[in-house]
Parts: structure tokens; C-alpha cells; sequence
């Protein structure tokens, strides 16, 4: 089934749309979202691969597809559906140094890495209800945490790319969330549910720090492409922005209401987009922390993640048709209005 894509307005500009011609984020203002319809279900992951050329989402309709986006949206939208996985597709990520392979984590306890050309796949069988998942920046290793909810406790499990196999198996006796690499490969983080970001020595997980980030738990994480900054959104509303080298809060992001599930950066490292329930995704400058855009959404958001190369920010949420069941949509803000 071939995608279809639709196109609407992409909505309040805040600050942006009052200020001089200079303020960063004035060319925001009149860009538009495209929709991309597809999936049976709704859309729990959006993630584009390093060239910024396709992009894969996952859905709890058990099924991933890869989309190939024109970046400046002149060319009519491919899609090819990945089918195996018998249970939701709550996560999934591309290998930052190859743009045709992603990785899916579902709660059926695989992940799987995918040809994103052929459709075909190699599986890995692990223990858990798999939530969350990552790539190591230099591709040769995969992070993946997963659920035990009948005893309460939660695995990280390091995959080997090369052996598909796991290598390292951490149990936690609390809830951990969504796990990052620095840049660089040294430090691993965890973002848990006592509002803390856990920062381990890599590959010895030698733990290094617990970071006091928030008074709720921290849900999820996302790291600046220049390596200055990483940045947490919890529950209690706020996104904080941390110096990634001195492991010290700079800045908080204060314009959500809502548990914060989502955060991301976009290429030059100049944007944070992040978004929760409230009925918009708002995106601020990194540097002065102010608002500068703010895109309506319908639904409680899922995932947000910038294009590394443009200046596209991929969404997905709860949306529901007017018969009150899942549209099984995502959305691409940042094209022209044609």
C-alpha cells in the first residue's frame, strides 16, 4: 500500500510571528505540515535515517514502514511496509552509519534490523516487552530496554550488531525509560522513573553520576548533534538542558503542562522540539530558551524527531478519526506551502 500524503498549515508562530526579521526561528511561521496515512493503528515512533532521505515509523498494528521523503517535497511519497513482529513497535532507530538499515524494538521481546530496500530482516530474542531502543553512534552496538511488568523490573540489554547477540544484561529494580550514548561512545544514560538521569562509564557500566534532574520521573532523552548538550523531559512538565562535559543543568523549558514524552534537537543544534499532551509541540531556541514556534496537534504526542539534514521535524501521536478509532497517521512540519 502506497502512502497518502495531505497538507495543512502548520499553525502559531509565537514569538516568531512579532519579532524582527533576525529573530532565529522567523522562517518557521509559514510552513506547513504533510500527513502521511499508512498504518492500520497509532503511530508510537518516528525516526529518520543519517542522510535525512527516508523515514521509518512503527505502530502498535504490529507493522513498520520505511517512507522515502523528498526533503524539499517535490516528488510523489514511496512507502514499503516491514512486517514480522506479532505485537506493538513501540521504538526504533537507523544506524547512523548506514542509511538503509533500522532497527525495531516491540513488545513481542525481538528487535529486529531490517533492509530497508529489500524488506527482509535478522531477529534477536530477548526477554522483555522491548519500549526502547538505540544505536551507538558509531553503529557497532544497539541499546534496548525492556519491561518485566509481572516482577516489576526492567533489563538494559547491549546487542553486538555484528553477532546479534547480547553482550551486556543490566537489571534495574525501578523503571528505566528511554537511553542514550554521548556522541562520542563513553558515557551511557538512563533516564528512570525517581527523576533521575543515571550517567555510566562506557563499556565497563562503572557508574559515573546520578543526576537529581526532575521531582517526577523522566520519561525521555535526546542529544545535541554537536555534542554540548543533552536534554530530559519528565513528568512534571519541563524539558532541562544539561552541559553534556560538566553533567550541570543550564536551562529548563517550561512551556508544556503535560508529562513530557518526547524531545529532540534539530541538525545545527539551534532548536529543541518537544511535546506531551498539550494541543501543540513547541519548539524553542537552545540557546535563549525561548519559545519560538508552537505547531497544533489533535492528540497527545508519541515522538518528535528532527531531520539531521533540514529543517523537517517528523510527528506522531494519538490521533483519532471522527469515527473515534486510531488514523494510524504522522506528520512532516517544515515544507513550503505549495
Amino acid at each position: 500500500m502506497e502512502g497518502r500524503e495531505e497538507e495543512r498549515k502548520g499553525g502559531g508562530g509565537g514569538a516568531a510571528a512579532t519579532t524582527g526579521a533576525t529573530t532565529p526561528g522567523m522562517n518557521l511561521k509559514n510552513l506547513v505540515s504533510r500527513e502521511y496515512y499508512g498504518h492500520k493503528k497509532k503511530v508510537h515512533s518516528v525516526a529518520w535515517n543519517c542522510l535525512g532521505t527516508k523515514l521509518a515509523s512503527g505502530s502498535i498494528d504490529h507493522t513498520a514502514r520505511i517512507w522515502s521523503i523528498d526533503p524539499h517535497g517535490h516528488s510523489k511519497v514511496k512507502d514499503i511496509e516491514l512486517r514480522g513482529h506479532t505485537d506493538s513497535v513501540d521504538q526504533l532507530c537507523w544506524d547512523p552509519k548506514h542509511p538503509d538499515t533500522v532497527a525495531t524494538a516491540a513488545a513481542d521481546k525481538t528487535i529486529r534490523l531490517w533492509d530497508a530496500r529489500s524488506g527482509k530482516c535478522q531477529v534477536v530474542e530477548l526477554s522483555g516487552e522491548n519500549i526502547n531502543i538505540t544505536y551507538k553512534p558509531d553503529g557497532t552496538e544497539i541499546a534496548v530496554g525492556n519491561k518485566y511488568y509481572a516482577i516489576q523490573e526492567d533489563e538494559l540489554t547491549i546487542v553486538d550488531v555484528k553477532m546479534l547477540k547480547a553482550t551486556v544484561k543490566q537489571k534495574f529494580h525501578y523503571e528505566i525509560n528511554e537511553i542514550a550514548w554521548k556522541k562520542t561512545g563513553e558515557l551511557f544514560f538512563i533516564t528512570t522513573g525517581l527523576g533521575q538521569v543515571e550517567v555510566f562509564k562506557y563499556p565497563n557500566f562503572k557508574e559515573s553520576y546520578k543526576l537529581g534532574a526532575h521531582t517526577a520521573g523522566c520519561y525521555c532523552i535526546a542529544m545535541d548533534p554537536l555534542d554540548r548538550y543533552f536534554a530530559v523531559g519528565s513528568a512534571d512538565s519541563l524539558v532541562s538542558l544539561w552541559n553534556v562535559n560538566e553533567l550541570l543543568c543550564v536551562k529548563t523549558f517550561t512551556k508544556l503542562e503535560w508529562p513530557v514524552r518526547t524531545v529532540s534537537f534539530n541538525h545545527t543544534g539551534e532548536f529543541i522540539a518537544y511535546a506531551s499532551e498539550d494541543p501543540f509541540i513547541d519548539i524553542a531556541n537552545v540557546q535563549t530558551g525561548r519559545s519560538i514556534h508552537q505547531i497544533p496537534c489533535k492528540a497527545a504526542m508519541n515522538s518528535v524527531e528532527w531531520n539531521p539534514k533540514y529543517n523537517l521535524l517528523a510527528y506522531a501521536g494519538d490521533d483519532k478519526n471522527k469515527y473515534q478509532t486510531d488514523e494510524g497517521v504522522f506528520r512532516i512540519f517544515g515544507f513550503e506551502s505549495t
